[in-house]
């Protein structure tokens, strides 16, 4: 096991592969996936992609909560302009990077607290802790989803010490920000994704 898990962290994917991104709940179970293009993997970084129209799949089986469904069930595919979404090996959090408009004007940065991701044979795995940073192009930082984190605990879905990590993790990140510190590269606003990409879509019924 551990050999096979070190060759799993050893491994790299090449610009433009696509892979799946899974979400996965405390039990094993994958309940949201989507197929992502890599972008960058090098050792300090992994950047992937939601491309525009990516589609989404919602196994059965999900976690037993209010209503049993990912945030995100009832959606086919991703609307809008595509999001890029950076991540470091160990964090507890990714950079998602939006835009909009016609243009595609950069919208801001949104620090979406997770499980540090883990790589898999076919992508990799995490799980969104649902708190989050929102960093605008004109404007202070702010939480969001602060009450729905304690919604989600007391539903079953996270446990007390998730929704801890995730306010730590928060937290943390508040700090560099309130100091002007950003760890990601702020070139990545202007980034466009490869015209020659292919759309995604998933390689396993």
């Amino acid at each position: 096991m551990a050999d096979r898990l070190g060759r799993l962290a050893s491994m790299r994917w090449r610009a433009g592969e696509v892979i799946l991104r899974r979400e996965v709940l405390n039990d094993g179970r994958s309940w949201c996936e989507v197929p992502v293009i890599v972008v960058r993997d090098d050792p300090d970084l992994l950047a992937t992609y939601i491309a525009t129209g990516a589609p989404f799949r919602f196994p059965r089986g999900q976690w037993p909560t209010a209503d049993g469904r990912h945030p995100w069930a009832g959606e086919e595919r991703w609307h809008g302009h595509g999001a890029l979404m950076l991540q470091r090996p160990e964090e507890a959090h990714a950079i998602w990077v939006f835009w909009q408009g016609p243009q595609r004007e950069f919208h801001g940065w949104y620090v979406n607290l997770q499980e540090p991701f883990r790589r898999t044979v076919n992508g990799y795995d995490t799980q969104d802790l649902e708190l989050d940073l929102w960093v605008p192009v004109d404007g202070p930082w702010k939480w969001k989803d602060e009450q729905l984190l304690e919604q989600r605990v007391r539903e079953g879905r996270f446990t007390a010490e998730q929704a801890a990590v995730a306010h730590a993790e928060g937290r943390r990140v508040a700090v560099e920000l309130d100091a002007g510190h950003r760890w990601w590269d702020e070139a990545w606003a202007a980034w466009k994704p490869d015209s020659t990409w292919p759309m995604p879509t998933f390689s396993e019924p």
